[in-house]
């Protein structure tokens, strides 16, 4: 049977896996894409129009706020980030699955979306703060003043664990990557992901009657 895809909301602190987990989700099952945002930051080196971003004056992203065109936004210092609907909604339609890598705060908004009925939200939780710290140092990408401000930020981003409808402390990676693969593949046979259902049990009932 056809199927309606899924937005998948990955949500968690810095340093708890989540870029790992989301490659390996990638490499499991290829057809998963990540949702392109709305930027109105200058393109850096390399990056291309509408595939590593849709690059955006402000003028060009309030309008589109306006109007409704997008799933989620936020100002992020002196610019805007936003996840664009339409291609979501035509993806979900197609039965492709979209991975957001997004905080608390957007992660609320798509679930108070128009497309709320095909929300799959997942926040991952560190096995300690500790832990968490030296995950950050040894991943070697920030210096100290910027793994302390991670740190600061990240009690805020764990207090809203309690709005995903999963949550799991990436204690192992392979079993946690286990446990969402697992996920993935029981939310895509939700009855309201299957648009087939409701003519093939009408084809039964018809057939049924007609044994009578």
């Amino acid at each position: 049977m056809a199927r309606r895809g899924l937005l998948i909301i990955l949500s968690s602190p810095s340093g708890t896996g989540k870029s790992t987990l989301a490659r390996s989700l990638r490499a499991w099952d290829p057809s998963l894409r990540f949702s392109v945002s709305t930027t109105t930051r200058a393109p850096r080196d390399g990056e291309v129009d509408g595939k590593d971003y849709f690059f955006a004056t402000i003028e060009e992203f309030q309008r589109q706020v306006a109007d409704g065109e997008m799933l989620e936004h936020a100002r992020v210092f002196e610019n805007y980030y936003g996840s664009p609907k339409a291609p979501v909604a035509e993806a979900i339609e197609a039965g492709r699955d979209v991975l957001f890598d997004i905080d608390w705060q957007g992660a609320q908004q798509i679930s108070n979306s128009a497309l709320r009925d095909h929300v799959l939200s997942i926040f991952l939780l560190p096995p300690s703060i500790p832990e968490l710290h030296n995950r950050l140092v040894k991943r070697g990408q920030d210096d100290a003043e910027v793994i302390a401000r991670r740190m600061q930020k990240s009690w805020d981003e764990i207090s809203h664990w309690d709005g995903y409808d999963y949550v799991l402390v990436n204690d192992d990676l392979a079993e946690t990557e286990a446990r969402l693969k697992t996920i993935i593949t029981a939310e895509r046979l939700r009855a309201s992901q299957q648009p087939d259902l409701v003519p093939h049990v009408r084809k039964l009932q018809s057939e049924f009657e007609d044994m009578e």
